[in-house]
């Protein structure tokens, strides 16, 4: 993920200057909002501002403990109003998905549409075998690739399907793109 990282904080940055209660929080080992720095107009002193705040940069990923955090302290603030959540993440965890199905079936019941966003999915032979990615695909509404500008345009379209109501989720083999493989 780190590769894609300033990409990411720039789009992030401008999403979060673009629009109301918009709320951006990045997990590594530990939860950390950034929400206030991203509100900085020069996108260069907001990235800044996020690498100095983040002190486990490129340290690996506890998803399933980063969810059940968020979910504790901050699903009810955040997610109220029927909010869209944005999960970039590459899916692989450290903890091996300890824990993750239920924080990820948890945010899900939080929010009215769950789109993850994975770099790995620009690989044509992306195959959904680590357990971290296994464990969260049945929670999605939508799986997109991120990893460049043409990924961000299928992102704004995604935002633009489905904008009032919440989508019916579809089982996890359904979400994988045909030329993905399940296993």
């Amino acid at each position: 993920m780190d590769r894609y990282a300033r990409m990411l904080l720039f789009f992030l940055h401008a999403i979060t200057n673009d629009r109301d209660r918009v709320h951006t929080l990045l997990f590594g080992t530990r939860l950390t909002n950034i929400t206030r720095h991203l509100k900085q107009r020069d996108v260069d002193v907001a990235v800044a501002r996020v690498a100095a705040s983040v002190s486990d940069w490129a340290g690996g990923t506890r998803i399933g403990a980063c969810l059940a955090e968020f979910n504790r302290r901050w699903s009810r603030r955040l997610l109220a109003q029927g909010a869209i959540v944005l999960l970039i993440t590459d899916g692989l965890d450290s903890d091996v998905g300890a824990g993750l199905s239920h924080e990820m079936e948890r945010l899900a019941k939080s929010c009215r549409r769950l789109i993850w966003l994975n770099p790995l999915l620009r690989y044509d032979r992306f195959e959904a075998r680590p357990a971290g990615i296994r464990a969260m695909l049945p929670y999605v509404d939508e799986f997109l690739p991120v990893h460049n500008l043409d990924s961000l345009k299928e992102l704004a379209n995604a935002f633009s399907r489905h904008t009032h109501a919440r989508i019916r989720r579809a089982p996890a083999r359904e979400m994988l793109p045909r030329s993905l493989s399940w296993r």
